[in-house]
């Protein structure tokens, strides 16, 4: 079929996506944002409270499911889009203010400007979130359309040119679109940076044979949610980059390894795969151009290793998901033995904007070396944690304190710790450090696939460098010897110092173990599970000395070097707040009516210091135990 009869055959398709969708917005719409994070904060009794009273009232009126618009400190969020009004955005939306807002705006004229986030498209009357400082930060490319489309409408997104990119490329020579590809430098969003277009040529040149494409979605880090978020907000997008990456290397068969754990994301991208089927997006000649290619969905059982691209092939084989030795690589060999392109799911998005505005407009944001955008799940001690996309090269200082708007509750920051649960923890003094593959190398972290979880005062970064190595140490999938061993001993060594335990000469073994587990690793769950404790050494040395000369914990974190006290001349004989709260009953009332705990039954879970009231504030927390003294506990 000819370039214009492929143009032609997309234009109907979009033609009837645009008709279709033009009628709906005929009439008022709410969208409420059901990705994990809005389902978590409770959006599905929101969506049911706005679809009964709807009802109730009789209005002619739809309520839809969209996803995640990344302001996930605000969820849940419903955006109301009522013929002459511009749209607004609502948060923190419960069955109640869901019953005012159909009472009020849909049935009447009155917005409730009161309760309104933002609006969505410029207007007279109220700000929209480019106007947000956040919003003067961000750059969105892939998240462009997230939380404005139904994830399960197709015509929602074709009508906003969506599967474009696709009809332009079947359009040309795979070759063509490979070299633009190439141009733009994409280089992987998983976290190892490699250049997608080097990648896909090497599967190309691989023979006429069998190939395969494979979307990595095992997204497994510690508070990290940019694929999943993607995948349950705009899944079609990812599909359109893997129908044109095969459409480039010459793959009839691709292949979804999502978590099993991700039920939402699932769901949404077999429902994807399904109507792009029934569009002629998928499957034989699509579009009419005699190109064929299918998409499936493996769900993984969740082993964080498996994010390891070996590893995720020999778990889709049947096999333990163990990473292998390259060479070959994975474009001459790799599932079922035959050349394999194996992208992010962010890689993915990409591809339909690169190849519907050219490489140069690309190359236009972000870094020389790393153009584009980066996809952040900002989480942690921030005011506004959520989703967030920022041109390549934004510092994190202008990412946490601009777009996080900073640290909440007054409190001081103290690190980011960014890549995953094999990135760097990174001071205060690298704040104005750019966000870029080489730059966060330099300073000792990695990109990673996206994680970043913002750190304060009350944090001890030897807890954090432990915690994070007790995920990786889980994680191993014990094939190599230094990792199997190496990280277990490196835990036994934090285990003792966070616990009181520690001496010098175990700073030196740590350091050294560190450096052989780096080495001696086969795949990147290895070779970075060191790095938190690298970087905390190299940054908080202050930290561990305490804990080791001292026995003390400056955050107060760590359980076995901290003692809570009740100040007796604070402490209100009417108040038995400290008494209630405490689980194990360490908390009693002396002869003279103030409370004291019992040191040998207080589990130090914090309840005693949160329960006081403010106004007595009686309830202190000490490092090291040893300024308690005396049957009462009275400080030194």
């Amino acid at each position: 079929m000819t370039a214009a009869a492929i143009e032609a055959q997309y234009a109907g398709l979009q033609k009837q996506a645009v008709a279709k969708t033009a009628v709906q917005k005929s009439k008022p719409l709410v969208r409420v944002g059901t990705a994990t994070c809005g389902v978590a904060a409770g959006a599905i009794p929101v969506k049911e409270a706005f679809e009964k009273e709807i009802g109730s009232r009789g209005l002619d009126a739809r309520v839809v499911e969209a996803g995640c618009m990344g302001h996930c400190y605000a969820e849940p969020l419903v955006v109301i889009d009522k013929p002459g009004f511009a749209p607004l955005c609502y948060g923190s939306v419960d069955g109640d203010l869901a019953r005012r807002l159909v009472a009020d705006f849909l049935a009447g004229d009155d917005p409730c400007y009161e309760f309104a986030l933002a609006a969505l498209e410029p207007n007279d009357v109220f700000p929209t979130f480019s106007e947000f400082p956040r919003g003067v930060c961000e750059e969105k490319i892939i998240l462009e359309r997230c939380g404005f489309i139904d994830p399960e409408a197709i015509d929602d997104y074709i009508a906003r040119d969506g599967y474009a990119a696709l009809a332009k490329a079947l359009a040309l020579p795979p070759e063509e679109v490979l070299a633009e590809i190439k141009a733009a430098n994409l280089r992987g969003r998983g976290g190892a940076g490699f250049p997608a277009g080097v990648k896909w040529e090497a599967a190309r040149g691989a023979g006429d044979g069998v190939k395969y494409v494979i979307c990595n979605a095992d997204e497994g880090d510690p508070g990290a949610f940019m694929d999943r978020s993607i995948l349950e907000s705009d899944p079609h997008q990812v599909i359109e980059g893997m129908i044109i990456c095969a459409y480039c290397v010459g793959a009839a068969e691709g292949w979804l390894y999502i978590r099993a754990e991700y039920p939402r994301a699932v769901e949404r991208i077999h429902t994807a795969i399904r109507q792009a089927r029934e569009k002629g997006l998928l499957g034989q000649s699509i579009l009419g151009s005699g190109f064929a290619f299918d998409l499936r969905v493996f769900q993984g059982s969740g082993a964080f290793v498996c994010g390891e691209e070996t590893a995720l092939v020999s778990s889709m084989e049947g096999k333990m998901g163990m990473p292998q030795t390259r060479p070959p690589f994975m474009a001459q060999s790799g599932f079922r033995g035959r050349p394999t392109v194996l992208n992010n799911v962010k890689t993915f998005s990409y591809v339909p904007h690169i190849v519907s505005r050219g490489a140069d407009w690309f190359k236009g944001t972000g870094t020389p070396g790393t153009p584009g955008t980066a996809v952040f799940s900002l989480v942690g001690k921030v005011s506004h944690t959520g989703l967030v996309e920022v041109p390549m090269g934004t510092t994190l200082r202008r990412l946490i304190f601009d777009v996080g708007e900073g640290i909440p509750g007054g409190k001081k920051f103290k690190a980011a710790q960014i890549g995953g649960p094999s990135g760097g923890c990174l001071p205060e003094a690298a704040l104005d450090v750019p966000i870029d593959f080489d730059s966060l190398r330099q300073a000792g972290a990695i990109m990673g696939s996206g994680g970043l979880v913002v750190l304060d005062e009350d944090d001890c970064m030897v807890a954090v460098a432990r915690f994070f190595l007790e995920f990786t140490r889980h994680e191993s999938c014990g094939k190599c010897t230094f990792c199997r061993l190496g990280t277990k001993h490196m835990l036994d060594i934090l285990t003792e110092i966070t616990g009181g335990r520690g001496n010098p000469a175990s700073l030196e073994v740590l350091r050294e173990l560190a450096e052989d587990v780096q080495a001696g690793s086969l795949c990147n769950l290895g070779r970075t599970a060191p790095n938190p404790i690298l970087t905390t050494l190299r940054y908080f040395r202050d930290e561990y000395d305490a804990h080791i000369f001292e026995g003390r914990c400056p955050a107060l974190m760590c359980k076995e070097l901290i003692a809570y006290y009740i100040l007796p001349k604070k402490c209100s004989k009417l108040c038995d707040a400290c008494v209630g709260s405490c689980p194990v009953e360490a908390i009693f009332t002396r002869a003279d009516g103030l409370k004291e705990i019992d040191q040998q039954k207080c589990v130090k879970c914090d309840n005693c210091r949160k329960a006081c009231p403010p106004e007595h504030d009686a309830v202190v927390k000490l490092s090291p135990p040893s300024l308690l003294s005396g049957k009462e506990g009275v400080p030194k």
